[in-house]
């Protein structure tokens, strides 16, 4: 099972490597192909039991509360992304000479003869939002296409269903990258780079390797952020097809082969003729929802790629214009007595969340929750001069506390203790009694959700009915 594609899969003997949202799909497409597939999954509770006897009921053997032993006569496994590459099940693979793939190459793997290109987008930060604007565009400009991969919406049904696409907008993480050894995207960009998930990488570097995966072979362009040198470098360091280019994005005004910001206008001085004199205009900073900098870069980094497409510029104004960004990424929920309150949920991360408090001139924030191994203290240094207050929840808390000790000794700090449903309202509440009109109140919690909520989703949702609460 080389490179290229596999197109006999009668009765080859493929291990599925975790059920959930992508393990299951790849389960049924490899038994539908006719492959003989076994399940195996570390975990044996209520929800793994009912996607086991779904597959069982198709004929899939489905192995619960094992996922470390390869089972015999494995040819092929192909893993669920989240899946650690010290497992002991890949080092029993290794030494058994078993490929592995992720759900994503065995995507790339089964797309038909004249099947869509691939736009790809990784970063740490901003991918949905990018991904999201770049087939708000495609689709302006009449194209065929979905947001996939990483979004929520499986590539293998996109590649394996009946629907016909031109090109597909793909969000892909490091994870699936790293089992994607053959992806060759006819464009992609990586929009930052920010230490995040290192306790399953290892390592800064093994995580910027594996970011920088998604530029090998591409063929018309490389797209990296000026103000981010770790993509370029990325850029440099991949093997790409002959005549494809390196394209920048700026928030600043774009030298040749740039996409940038010129007097209130978004610019292209990189898919334009004679780009050493002339630019074309795109569209204007106002039509970018919000106008927030960062949200401006993704909306770059998206006409980017859709300008190496081909896209016409009118197009590219049209998608952004027309584009509403998922809820709880810099959501503006209420005005409470000349206050602002903004649910940015989404920001699990520090490097999101520096961008998130750069977006507004005085804040009082709203953090916490499960760092990852992250530290504070460059987030707070930056944001110091930003705080009004800071009211922090969530288990690691302390941690975000020691910063603000240490960097902005002088903003007023409110540590809430409690974990129960009633801790968002009471956060609400502490934020309001600190802000003065014309300040924001910010949910930017800078940390994962899980500790109090079941997803960053729920966390959102619970401080804007807290928001509500306060207006009634």
């Amino acid at each position: 099972m080389g490179s290229g594609q596999v197109t006999d899969w009668q009765g080859k003997h493929v291990t599925v490597a975790g059920l959930g949202v992508s393990g299951v799909p790849a389960a049924k497409a490899l038994h539908g192909l006719g492959a003989k597939v076994t399940v195996v999954n570390d975990g044996d509770d209520a929800r793994a039991r009912e996607q086991a006897a779904e597959l069982e009921a198709l004929g899939v053997t489905v192995r619960l509360g094992d996922g470390d032993t390869l089972p015999d006569s494995t040819e092929l496994i192909v893993t669920a992304p989240g899946w650690k590459p010290d497992k002991p099940l890949f080092a029993a693979a290794d030494a058994a000479g078993v490929p592995v793939w992720g759900d994503v190459e065995l995507a790339w793997r089964l797309r038909k003869p004249g099947a869509a290109d691939w736009l790809a987008v990784t970063g740490t930060n901003g991918k949905t939002t990018t991904v999201q604007m770049l087939a708000s565009i495609l689709e302006a400009a009449g194209l065929r296409t979905a947001a996939v991969g990483n979004i929520g919406v499986s590539l293998l049904d996109a590649v394996l269903g009946d629907e016909e696409y031109d090109v597909l907008a793909v969000e892909l993480s490091s994870y699936q990258l790293h089992w994607a050894p053959s992806l060759r995207a006819h464009s992609a960009a990586v929009l930052n780079l920010a230490p995040d998930h290192l306790d399953w990488h290892g390592s800064m570097e093994a995580y910027a390797k594996d970011k920088g995966r998604i530029y090998e072979g591409n063929r018309v362009a490389c797209v990296y952020n000026t103000a981010d040198k770790a993509t370029e470098d990325l850029v440099r360091e991949a093997d790409v097809e002959e005549g494809c280019r390196a394209i920048g994005f700026t928030l600043g005004t774009p030298g040749p082969s740039q996409l940038g910001v010129v007097e209130g206008l978004l610019v292209d001085r990189a898919f334009v003729e004679n780009r050493q004199k002339n630019a074309q205009e795109l569209a204007e900073v106002a039509d970018v929802k919000p106008a927030a900098p960062h949200n401006i870069a993704n909306a770059l980094a998206a006409a980017a790629l859709a300008r190496a497409y081909g896209v016409p510029a009118g197009a590219v104004r049209e998608g952004l214009r027309i584009f509403r960004p998922d809820a709880h990424r810099i959501a503006h929920v209420a005005d409470v007595d000349g206050v602002a309150y903004v649910d940015d949920s989404k920001a699990t991360n520090t490097h999101a969340t520096q961008a998130s408090l750069a977006a507004y001139d005085s804040v009082v924030w709203i953090a916490g929750g499960l760092a990852k191994g992250a530290t504070f203290d460059e987030l707070v240094a930056g944001a110091a001069k930003r705080l009004r207050g800071a009211v922090l929840i969530g288990r690691d808390r302390a941690l975000i506390r020691e910063a603000l000790a240490r960097h902005a000794p002088e903003v007023p700090v409110v540590d809430l203790g409690r974990t129960d449903t009633g801790a968002m309202l009471q956060a609400v509440q502490e934020a309001r009694r600190l802000a003065r009109p014309g300040d924001t109140v910010l949910l930017a919690p800078a940390c994962a959700s899980m500790d109090m909520f079941a997803n960053y989703n729920k966390r959102g949702d619970a401080f804007a009915q807290a928001v509500r609460e306060l207006g009634a």
